[in-house]
């Protein structure tokens, strides 16, 4: 098995599979597709002329995330909002990284009411900067993995640690967020996803990170870490997303994916079916 590792939409890539080189350059190029069509951070991509003026998105995947959006607006009581981006931006994670932080900018609340969407298009009625951070890598993920389908074998595809693996099981720590020589558990992967998601990753400041509450536009504080596993990506990255609020477990288990999450106080906990070996224990 061969490893290809490399950078794209600011995260390390390692696909481990017997890969050619008409492959790496299909892969290359659907990264490149989403990127510019969903990428808040860049200034020719769609999603930024949208937020600037309204308008639409023509994508396939509009259909697949706006509708799993949906999903985690109404399971978290509008806690994840695909609206959030001048809330991240007003705390400094904008598309010039200025990394200062301002009041917080709760989302827009009727997200719904400014967004269309077919299976291909999104349309904004309003300047709206829509940000797939919730969902949006392990729906890449599922891309590249299906992209890939035909090479024989093993196959792992890893975004920064949001991953999809087929054939042999691969063994993963699940990294301790305060903490990142150490794993708080591991878990055996096959044919399956994993992703996660912490407050250590992409922060900026103290109490200063990318996980927020588009109800206030502040950074959670309740949850550090968070660990789903499905049967694709994209659910199993919004899942990620959904721990860290009330309602996320229950839309776990109504998309049939596990799950682990630990406090910021350090206490873990997992869903009944999870088959992650733990090695923090629950406390009372």
């Amino acid at each position: 098995m061969t490893v290809w590792s490399f950078e794209a939409i600011g995260t390390r890539w390692e696909i481990v599979g017997e890969l050619g080189d008409g492959d790496r350059q299909r892969v290359l190029a659907e990264i490149d597709r989403f990127d510019r069509e969903w990428s808040r951070f860049r200034s020719d991509s769609l999603v930024t002329a949208v937020g600037l003026a309204g308008g639409r998105v023509d994508s396939i995947d509009a259909g697949a995330m706006l509708d799993a959006y949906r999903s985690l607006a109404a399971a978290t009581s509008g806690a994840v909002n695909p609206l959030v981006a001048d809330s991240l931006a007003a705390l400094g994670y904008d598309a010039d990284y200025s990394l200062r932080a301002s009041e917080p900018v709760p989302a827009p609340a009727g997200w719904e009411s400014v967004l269309t969407w077919t299976d291909s298009v999104v349309t904004a009625s309003a300047p709206a900067l829509i940000d797939v951070g919730a969902l949006g890598k392990g729906r890449l993920v599922d891309l590249v993995f299906t992209l890939l389908a035909d090479v024989p074998g093993d196959l792992v595809v890893d975004a920064g640690g949001d991953l999809r693996v087929r054939g042999s099981a691969v063994r993963v720590g699940l990294e301790h967020p305060f903490d990142v020589t150490k794993a708080i558990g591991v878990v055996e992967l096959t044919d399956a996803a994993l992703c996660a998601s912490a407050i250590n990753r992409r922060a900026w400041g103290s109490g200063l990170h990318h996980v927020l509450d588009a109800r206030t536009g502040v950074p959670v504080t309740t949850w550090a870490a968070t660990w789903a596993i499905g049967g694709d990506a994209m659910r199993a990255d919004a899942v990620a997303t959904a721990l860290f609020f009330d309602g996320g477990p229950d839309l776990a288990s109504e998309w049939g994916i596990e799950w682990v999450r630990m406090t910021t106080d350090g206490r873990a906990e997992r869903s009944v079916g999870c088959p992650a070996e733990l090695f923090l224990a629950r406390r009372p």
